[in-house]
């Protein structure tokens, strides 16, 4: 049997040879258009692997990034996305994107087991920073949610990381007396 796998376009008629041939292998069955420009050798496929299909070099962020690493069980009504400030506009209903400076872009990025997926994702440290930088804006239960997740895992996580992360940002010592005063 073979492992379900999400094709492009490109890919597709690279497979199949032609745009005719790849419509008789929909028509049979054989090949799904989940939408346009994704196909899938299965017919069932999460949003989440599309969206990492179609967007490979954007990560997790925000309210996807807690919920992928089970700091709050709050489904986001959207993919939040990061992408570098050069990419592209995302024009996907079900994507909130954020541009980001290259030298702040890269720091955290990595990439988790997700119902048997791999999916890109800043890490739980990068993610803490980018908590306390954007705390107002969350509604305060939902924040207050995530840290207590934090003291949870604390003890595993590396606090020289958190540091490295927040002194990327003007305010990097404001970040780290917050997290110190919620999380520590």
């Amino acid at each position: 049997m073979e492992v379900n796998m999400l094709l492009t376009y490109k890919e597709c008629i690279d497979r199949y040879g032609s745009d005719y041939q790849l419509k008789k292998e929909i028509a049979s069955g054989n090949i799904f258009m989940k939408e346009k420009g994704i196909y899938s050798t299965a017919e069932n496929i999460s949003d989440v692997e599309v969206i990492m299909r179609k967007y490979p070099k954007a990560v997790f962020t925000d309210r996807s990034a807690f919920y992928y690493h089970s700091l709050t069980d709050v489904i986001p009504e959207y993919f939040y996305l990061a992408t570098k400030r050069e990419d592209s506009r995302i024009k996907d209903k079900r994507v909130k994107q954020s541009f980001l400076l290259d030298e702040i872009f890269d720091s955290g990025i990595e990439e988790i087991l997700y119902n048997n997926m791999q999916i890109r994702v800043y890490n739980k440290e990068r993610m803490l920073v980018e908590l306390m930088r954007f705390k107002s804006k969350l509604p305060f239960d939902y924040y207050k949610e995530i840290i207590q997740n934090y003291r949870r895992v604390s003890e595993e996580m590396d606090f020289g990381l958190v540091e490295d992360y927040a002194y990327m940002f003007r305010n990097g010592e404001n970040i780290m007396n917050q997290i110190q005063m919620e999380v520590l």
